[in-house]
C-alpha cells in the first residue's frame, strides 16, 4: 500500500468540502457589503435628516407637527356657559379649516369661518341646559393640519319666558292674518328675541316684524297675503336672553296656510257690506254701524275670533249696565277692545241698511238661538274664516288703532319697518 488511492479519495473528499463551504463564504461576503452600503446609506440619511439637509431632511420636515394652534372658548369641561357671547373658535400661526358644534342630540350649530381664516362664531345663540361638543381644523401655511375638540354645558336659567302665538299651527287663514306673539315677559333686547323668531313664505315675500309695547311681535308682508300662500314661523327662543337674567325655553315651528281671499267693506254712511271674494263680489248685505254716540272704528279689521253664540256685556268694554245679551249669535271678533261683527236679533228688520243703532259693533239680520242658516248673519259667519279682513269706512269714528286686535295693517310699511 503505497496511499495514493487513500490520498486521492482524501483529495476529493476535501475538494467536495471545499466547494460547499466556499459559496456560504461568497453569499456572506456579498450580505456583508450589502450590509455594509446599506448600513452606510442609512447614516448618512439620518445624519442629513438631523441637519435638515437633502432630500430625506426635505420629508422629515414636511412630517413634522403643525405650526397652527387652535384655542377654543369656553374651556374644556366648563358649565354653566352664557348661552350667547362666549362661544369662539380662533387660529394663531394657520387658518381654520373646519368648525363643527354640535348639541347632545347631534344637532348643528350654524357659523362661520372669518375671511381670513382666523376666527370662528355661531351664527345663532345656543340653547340653555345643553351639552355641546366642539371640533376645529386649522392648517399652518405648510398645510399641515392641527386639529383640538371641547364639550361645555351650558347655563341652567332660573327665570324663563314663552311666546304665545297665533294662528295655529296647521290652520288655514285669511290674507289678512298677521303672525302675532304675546311673550309672558316684558322683553328688554327685542333685536335678540326678533332675531330668533323667521317667519318666511311660499311663494316668498318679504316679511317683517313690527313690536308692539315690549310683550309684543307681530308679523307681516306689505300687502295682504296672496291667496294659497304657505306660511312657516320658526320659534328658536331656548337659551335668548330676552332680558336680564330671564331666557327663552321654547322652540317651536308652526305652519299655516293662506286659503281664498275675502274681503268685507263696511260703508258705515250707506248702511251696507260688500263681500268680495278672490276679486270679485258675491254679496251685499244690509248692516247697522255704530249709533252717533257709540260710532263704529274706521279702518282695516281682521278676524280673530268666531263663536256661534256669545254673551256680550257693556260693563266689560266701559259701557257700564247699558246691556248684557246672554245670546248673541254668530258673532265674530274685529278688536281686543270689543268690536264685533255679528248677528242681532233684537232690532226691527227694518233697522238694517238704514239706521246706525249698535254700541260699536257691525250687526247684521239674525234670530235668537242662531238656528236659522238664512239669515245674513249666519251666511256671513259661515263663510268666513279666522284672518279674514273686514274694512269700515264713513264711520264718524277715529280709525282704529294697529295693536287694537290684529289691525296692524292700519300702518304703512314705512311705519311698520321703521
Amino acid at each position: 500500500m503505497n496511499g495514493q488511492p487513500i490520498s486521492g479519495a482524501s483529495v476529493r473528499t476535501c475538494r467536495g468540502r471545499g466547494r460547499r463551504t466556499a459559496l456560504p463564504a461568497l453569499a456572506m461576503g456579498a450580505l456583508l457589503l450589502l450590509a455594509t452600503a446599506c448600513g452606510g446609506g442609512g447614516g448618512e440619511s439620518a445624519g442629513q435628516g438631523a441637519g435638515g439637509k437633502g432630500k430625506q431632511g426635505g420629508g422629515t420636515a414636511a412630517n413634522a407637527a403643525s405650526q397652527a394652534v387652535v384655542t377654543i372658548a369656553p374651556k374644556d369641561g366648563a358649565d354653566s356657559v352664557a348661552t350667547s357671547g362666549v362661544l369662539k373658535v380662533t387660529a394663531a400661526k394657520g387658518k381654520l379649516t373646519t368648525v363643527t358644534v354640535k348639541d347632545d342630540k347631534g344637532n348643528a350649530i350654524e357659523g362661520k369661518i372669518a375671511a381670513d381664516g382666523t376666527g370662528w362664531e355661531p351664527a345663532q345663540h345656543l340653547a340653555a341646559s345643553t351639552k355641546y361638543k366642539v371640533h376645529a381644523i386649522a392648517k399652518d401655511a405648510e398645510g399641515r393640519e392641527s386639529a383640538k375638540a371641547s364639550s361645555f354645558t351650558t347655563l341652567v336659567p332660573k327665570n324663563t319666558f314663552i311666546g304665545h302665538y297665533t294662528p295655529e299651527d296647521g290652520s288655514t287663514v285669511g290674507v289678512g292674518m298677521p303672525v302675532s306673539i304675546n311673550f309672558t315677559r316684558g322683553i328688554t333686547d327685542p333685536d335678540a328675541v326678533e332675531k330668533a323668531i323667521k317667519v318666511t313664505a311660499e311663494p316668498s315675500v318679504p316679511i317683517e316684524g313690527h313690536w308692539f309695547g315690549n310683550d309684543r311681535l307681530d308679523f307681516r308682508p306689505e300687502k295682504y297675503w296672496a291667496a294659497g300662500t304657505k306660511v312657516t314661523v320658526k320659534l328658536n327662543l331656548d337659551g335668548v336672553e330676552g332680558r336680564p337674567g330671564v331666557y327663552g325655553k321654547q322652540v317651536k315651528t308652526v305652519k299655516f296656510t293662506i286659503g281664498r281671499s275675502q274681503v268685507s267693506t263696511v260703508d258705515a254712511g250707506e248702511h251696507t257690506m260688500k263681500v268680495v271674494r278672490d276679486g270679485k263680489q258675491i254679496k251685499s248685505i244690509p248692516i247697522t254701524a255704530g249709533a252717533p254716540s257709540t260710532t263704529t272704528y274706521n279702518g282695516q279689521m281682521v278676524i280673530s275670533e268666531k263663536y256661534k253664540v256669545t254673551r256680550m256685556n257693556g260693563a266689560t268694554v266701559g259701557f257700564g249696565g247699558e246691556y248684557d245679551i246672554k245670546d248673541v249669535p254668530h258673532a265674530m271678533r274685529l278688536s281686543t277692545s270689543g268690536t264685533f261683527i255679528h248677528g242681532n236679533y233684537w232690532a226691527s228688520s227694518g233697522t238694517f241698511g238704514s239706521s246706525n243703532v249698535s254700541h260699536g259693533c257691525v250687526g247684521l239680520r239674525d234670530v235668537r238661538g242662531a238656528y236659522d242658516s238664512g239669515t245674513p248673519a249666519a251666511w256671513l259667519y259661515n263663510n268666513s274664516i279666522i284672518g279674514d279682513v273686514v274694512i269700515v269706512k264713513n264711520s264718524k269714528d277715529k280709525q282704529i288703532a294697529p295693536e287694537n286686535g290684529l289691525n296692524g295693517w292700519n300702518m304703512s310699511w314705512a311705519e311698520w319697518t321703521k
